[in-house]
């Protein structure tokens, strides 16, 4: 198939989230399998184009956009089997981040989605599936049911949420901007426009990046406003949990970490959490637990829990090193933590994707006490690093961490199901009584660690997919 993908973030080229691991990472994993693969995303300025080989220009069309018209290029590299079409206007879409306030990203997404239809429609190569991630590009999906459905009849369209609680809702002017319809689907406000309900509703097929969280999304508690929408879409919405990319995350070749070690010989992993404490000014002690925790610092991914249930936990007689960034009243509440447990609590708020390899290798725990959580990668990385997830039943989390206590035979970790943090520090206190017997708890690594998170599995089932919006294509 030719496949043509379009998302805000790719990674190497952009970063801010998991988004752009998938986007990065699964257009690979299926140009491995034979497929043709393209990938669009915005030329952001924070994009170093000498690092990637990356033109100044390429070639260039003039692109409607409300009563005027944008000069748009499409400068272009080849890199591990697909062609990755960065999407150039200065003016108008290219910005300092990725993202910004709703109200300016969606006219500068609102014209990348239409550069890109542009961009497809014109190519002798037109693709069987497009392939649009998340509101940033929801509107691409109507652009292939709408003004391109002449030029664009054989694609299929495929839309992937990866977050529903970012629907980028904003004014119905946008769409005069990139000449679509006003006719309003039936979740929008008069005088409103929400991007991925549109999509929810135009697509052939509409998937997320967990079969839990599939489910979830159909109901009040975690539907966003959008359950009823997607329960008419019920029989083509899909759950495929991400993988990782496991030549990045191998800690037998991880130069960011202080020892290499495998599943077979995990040696190395005690001179990871030595070098890690000493590098945090933690106390160095190989018996000690050590939990780490990786991500924002927000009510999505369990703050709220986490910060009464901290003080617990380092109670036990534990140490936790927290990296990443958030809301500046969970920041000022962690600095007084740290200080309060120094020497036992290291906090570093910022982001540096090094220090966090370095955690996933020396940390024995990692916590994910989420809210919701589509899928998630945090605890995939654990598992490949053989630090086991504490992590609560929900989402992407369901579908991939098993309880030890529950399944002692295919058990990975430890979960807990109340959004409290009582049962945040009941999972942490189950674990630490794992963790105190050495071999049952080597073992329970060494199966953590030989879980194949790989992109090949998830590769194959996208492929079925396709081929579903493929059908649903040709019998509407």
């Amino acid at each position: 198939m030719r496949i043509a993908f379009a998302a805000a973030e790719v990674a190497p080229y952009a970063k801010v989230g998991g988004l752009a691991d998938v986007a990065g990472s699964l257009p690979q994993a299926l140009a491995a399998l034979g497929h043709e693969v393209s990938v669009h995303l915005p030329l952001h300025r924070s994009i170093d184009r000498a690092r990637f080989g990356i033109p100044d220009d390429g070639p260039s069309r003039s692109v409607p956009y409300g009563r005027a018209r944008s000069r748009v290029s499409y400068p272009a590299i080849d890199r591990e089997g697909v062609r990755t079409v960065f999407v150039r206007s200065d003016r108008r879409i290219g910005r300092d981040t990725v993202y910004g306030p709703v109200e300016v990203d969606a006219k500068r997404y609102g014209l990348f989605s239409r550069a890109v239809a542009e961009d497809l429609a014109a190519s002798d190569r037109r693709p069987d599936v497009v392939h649009a991630h998340d509101w940033h590009s929801a509107l691409l999906v109507s652009m292939v049911a709408g003004p391109y459905r002449r030029t664009l009849r054989g694609s299929a369209t495929v839309f992937t949420i990866h977050n529903l609680a970012y629907q980028g809702k904003t004014s119905a002017e946008v769409l005069d901007l990139v000449g679509l319809p006003r006719r309003r689907v039936a979740v929008e406000s008069r005088g409103e426009l929400n991007p991925m309900a549109r999509a929810i509703a135009a697509a052939d097929v509409v998937s997320t990046v967990s079969d839990r969280y599939a489910r979830e999304i159909l109901t009040k508690e975690f539907g966003e406003g959008l359950e009823g929408l997607l329960a008419r879409r019920r029989d083509d919405l899909y759950g495929i949990v991400n993988g990782i990319d496991v030549e990045l995350f191998d800690p037998a070749t991880d130069r960011h970490i202080a020892a290499r070690y495998t599943a077979g010989d995990q040696s190395g992993k005690a001179a990871c959490k030595a070098a890690l404490q000493r590098e945090l000014h933690l106390a160095v002690g190989e018996r000690t637990p050590l939990f780490g925790v990786i991500g924002r610092l927000v009510e999505q991914k369990g703050i709220d829990i986490l910060t009464p249930a901290a003080p617990e936990i380092l109670a036990t007689g534990a140490q936790v090193v927290v990296l990443g960034t958030g809301h500046p009243a969970y920041e000022a509440t962690w600095r007084e933590l740290a200080a309060r447990f120094g020497g036992k609590l290291s906090l570093t708020l910022s982001f540096d994707a090094a220090l966090a390899q370095r955690i996933y290798a020396g940390a024995d725990l990692f916590l994910m006490p989420s809210r919701f959580e589509p899928c998630g990668l945090g605890q995939l990385i654990s598992l490949r690093y053989g630090t086991i997830p504490v992590a609560r039943a929900v989402g992407g989390l369901a579908d991939t961490v098993r309880d030890a206590a529950a399944d002692p035979r295919r058990g990975n970790g430890f979960s807990f199901r109340e959004y409290t943090a009582a049962a945040l520090v009941g999972a942490a206190r189950r674990a630490l009584a794992a963790y105190r017997h050495e071999a049952p708890w080597a073992a329970l690594r060494e199966r953590a660690m030989r879980e194949d998170h790989s992109w090949a599995a998830s590769a194959t089932r996208y492929v079925e997919m396709y081929e579903a919006a493929r059908a649903s294509k040709r019998a509407a």
